[in-house]
């Protein structure tokens, strides 16, 4: 296929990696410039994002933030400037679950199709091609593109309508922060306790406790290696998109509303571009004492 890619950051280049590897032919924009490896490979750079829509059937975007897709998708020599009838735009940013709907109404009002295709796994899974992809659209547009998500993902799921994928994304970084969090407090009291923290997370993976978090974020707060996989930013802005849709649903969020707090307090002590596991960091100011 012919595919444009727009976002080629810590996420979007190894994943549009992936895409030149299986041999489709793809187009490519990024405001920092398209990374050599991918015009080594046989990308080809656009000056703008209109020029990509122009050039490719399928167009994705991975871009930080609700504002950002907006403006890639509608703003000056945007996508919307360059599509032509039944192309389809695939955004894979984690951004608002009803801006998403707004942008799927106005896509569709061009003759095209419109999926919200947010994804988990961080840097690891984006390199290894093993994302998990929450998808909301039309089932005709999903089939078309599911070879795609294919070789960027594996656990691939058609959640519902647009929308829909961005909402499963807010709740995955509920859980996610949550479980930073737990796997944080417990090993700084393991460690204020006088345990070793990396035997206690050792003897932890084997029982119930064990989590995705616990093995690969609770390593990271003992070897404290905090250089972003995930970017403590990026997770303020998905939990600043749950904290509002509970408000408006009139849900209380409690502990994701602990949750930001702490990133909150990271992020005043200059850690707006640590890793999300660098959440330890505000509970260890907190205990006076360093998981380590």
């Amino acid at each position: 296929m012919k595919v444009g890619f727009i976002g080629l950051g810590i996420m979007g280049n190894p994943m549009a990696g992936h895409l030149i590897d299986d041999g489709h032919e793809a187009y490519l924009m990024s405001r920092s410039g398209v990374p050599k490896e991918l015009l080594d490979k046989g990308g080809k750079a656009c000056e703008t994002a209109r020029a990509v829509a122009e050039a490719a059937e399928i167009i994705i975007t991975m871009v930080p933030d609700t504002p950002d897709v907006e403006r890639v998708l509608f703003g000056e020599n945007g996508v919307a400037e360059g599509l032509s009838a039944g192309k389809l735009v695939i955004d894979m940013s984690s951004v608002g679950p009803m801006e998403t709907k707004d942008f799927a109404a106005r896509i569709n009002e061009l003759g095209c199709d419109y999926l919200d295709a947010p994804v988990s796994g961080g840097e690891v899974g984006a390199k290894a091609g093993s994302l998990t992809i929450m998808i909301g659209g039309p089932d005709a547009a999903f089939e078309r593109a599911k070879p795609l998500f294919e070789l960027m993902g594996k656990n691939i799921t058609l959640v519902g309508g647009n929308g829909a994928g961005q909402t499963t994304k807010v709740a995955n970084q509920i859980i996610v922060a949550l479980n930073i969090e737990a796997v944080a407090e417990a090993l700084l009291f393991a460690s204020k306790a006088g345990a070793d923290p990396a035997k206690v997370r050792e003897a932890l993976m084997g029982g119930f406790a064990s989590s995705k978090i616990l093995e690969v974020h609770g390593e990271r707060m003992i070897k404290r290696t905090f250089d972003p996989g995930f970017r403590i930013e990026l997770h303020q802005k998905d939990l600043n998109l749950a904290l509002q849709g509970a408000r408006t649903l009139g849900v209380s969020l409690p502990n994701t509303a602990n949750a930001q707090e702490l990133f909150n307090s990271c992020r005043a002590h200059g850690g707006a571009g640590w890793d999300h596991s660098a959440m330890v960091r505000a509970l260890e100011m907190m205990a006076d004492h360093e998981v380590a």
